[in-house]
């Protein structure tokens, strides 16, 4: 049953992309363009990601940049499923006890009563992308690291016009960059810059072109390394060269389950993707995906499943070099989750918060897919916004903030400790539907991301939508404060429903629900679907 155009209040005009070559889909459409040139340029899907990755760092500098980290999962040609993992670790010297002190120092409090802040040197960790970029092409891709570059390159240089969107997210920094390199390097006569202004980006054009010549090692061991590591301990903060050096990405096996007779394959924590298995699990233990859809009772069951999989994911998801967790992916687990959910009666579940910043994060995502069968879900992400509001030198990296998703509390166990990786929210994905019949997606925005998953997938799947109507349909998202956030264009029936089931209900912009990206190939035909609620675009040749 393909209900996708009956949910016909929502103002996005979109079909799904189809195409015979190649699809890319992002949320700006002058990145998905430039990973559409790779393609045309002989490229595969692994290029065209990078190559889109990369003019986002410069078209939407608001939520990516090289100064953050970099995950991809993919599908290649040969049949291989397998996942890149280019996530830096805390500082070697950054232990609970020094930044508690410096902490204390810095902002004249008690030791035992301060907490990770939100922003600044303590919460910046040894960036991903680059190294992260390189691995992919040289040995996924068909071009040079140079060539997939190019246009973020061009763009940076010959400059480009702001989109509306992004022109949104960047206000804001003005109050944000304290940092004179920041404002010298994202501000424009000391302001963010309009809806179609033209904007140049030379410092981070510069750091691009010397990766494109010298490769991703020039970030982490020459002078870009020396500019990063002073920027950060001329604050007190902690990173070291050595720290930058020591710095290698990772290919990792991913995690899967099966739901409603797909596979759905996620990366292992410490990002948030078993959340996503543990809440599809969940759901069909209780049969959530055979409510009808405009029904108060798909929505209910659904969020019950997501709460229980928030509440054990932010228990024990933590870098599995240094703590152990269950296996939350697994059916029979998820089954005696499910035994306490009760029909048409919400109940009381606790979130279990690692970091409530991590609510509403910002992040890019790009998924790629070309007609020999490569699938690839690129996400890249500086944590929060322009990350901890620090630019290095005169690179125009930003550098993330991702360390805030440390605790310091030595009961936590995300808590700070030397060489760890924070929890992660990015969480790219996967799905296998038939044997020959693959697709890369993924949503963005924190904690919606699985949230958004579970809902795209359970319409695909449970409900038989096309990808675009997939995307379109109206979204809901369980917050950290216990509420149920729902889209405007949720019928008032049904949301005074779910208000008498104990939901407490709460109508939110549709900015709130995640930006979501898929590309897909069946049997040879290429196709693709962009968030509506962005300024981004899916496009094919």
């Amino acid at each position: 049953m393909d209900i996708g155009h009956d949910l016909d209040t929502f103002e996005s005009r979109r079909s799904t992309v189809y195409a015979p070559n190649g699809v890319v889909a992002t949320s700006q459409p002058l990145a998905a363009s430039a990973g559409l040139a790779a393609l045309r340029n002989g490229g595969n899907a692994f290029d065209a990601a990078i190559s889109a990755a990369a003019a986002l760092n410069v078209v939407e500098p608001t939520s990516t940049g090289i100064g953050g980290d970099a995950f991809a999962l993919y599908r290649t040609a040969d049949g291989t499923v397998g996942g890149i993992r280019s996530c830096g670790h805390a500082p070697a010297d950054a232990t609970i006890e020094t930044v508690r002190t410096r902490l204390a120092v810095e902002t004249n409090t008690e030791t035992d009563s301060v907490t990770m802040p939100e922003r600044g040197p303590h919460t910046v960790t040894v960036p991903g992308t680059a190294r992260g970029w390189e691995l992919m092409v040289e040995r996924f891709g068909r071009l040079s690291l140079s060539t997939v570059l190019e246009p973020a390159i061009e763009y940076a240089f010959g400059g480009y016009p702001v989109s509306e969107t992004i022109a949104s997210y960047w206000t804001g920094a003005e109050e944000l960059f304290e940092d004179a390199n920041a404002r010298k390097a994202y501000l424009f006569d000391g302001q963010a810059p309009k809806p179609g202004e033209v904007v140049r980006l030379e410092a981070l054009g510069r750091t691009l072109q010397t990766i494109a010549e010298e490769g991703a090692d020039a970030v982490y061991e020459g002078e870009i390394a020396d500019a990063i590591v002073d920027a950060i301990q001329s604050r007190g903060g902690l990173l070291s060269k050595s720290d930058l050096a020591s710095f290698s990405p990772e290919l990792i096996d991913p995690i899967s389950t099966s739901y409603g007779g797909v596979d759905v394959f996620q990366l292992p924590p410490s990002n948030q993707g078993t959340i996503a298995l543990e809440a599809l699990n969940i759901a069909s233990a209780i049969d959530a995906g055979d409510a009808a859809y405009e029904t108060p009772d798909r929505i209910h069951l659904f969020a019950e499943a997501t709460k229980r999989a928030f509440e054990d994911g932010h228990q024990y998801i933590a870098d599995p070099e240094y703590e152990e967790i269950p296996p939350l992916n697994s059916p029979s687990y998820a089954r005696q989750r499910a035994r306490s959910i009760r029909p048409k009666e919400a109940t009381d579940v606790s979130f279990g918060i690692p970091d409530s910043n991590a609510e509403d994060a910002d992040t890019v995502l790009v998924c790629a897919a070309d007609v020999a069968g490569n699938v690839v879900s690129f996400i890249n992400s500086r944590f929060m916004g322009f990350g901890s509001g620090i630019v290095a030198g005169d690179t125009g990296i930003a550098l993330q903030n991702r360390g805030a998703s440390f605790s310091l509390d030595p009961a936590d166990p995300n808590r700070l400790e030397p060489g760890k990786r924070p929890f992660h929210t990015l969480m790219p994905s996967v799905v296998k539907f038939a044997r020959d019949d693959w697709a890369a997606f993924g949503v963005v925005g924190g904690y919606m991301q699985p949230q958004g998953q579970v809902q795209i997938l359970s319409n695909l799947i449970d409900y038989g939508m096309d990808l675009q109507p997939a995307l379109d349909a109206p979204r809901w998202r369980y917050r950290v404060d216990g509420s149920l956030g729902l889209e405007a264009r949720t019928s008032a029936p049904l949301q005074s429903k779910l208000v008498r089931w104990g939901h407490d209900v709460r109508v939110e912009i549709p900015a709130m629900f995640g930006g979501a990206q898929i590309a897909r190939v069946s049997d040879d035909v290429l196709s693709g679907a962009s968030e509506p609620r962005t300024d981004g675009m899916a496009i094919g040749y």
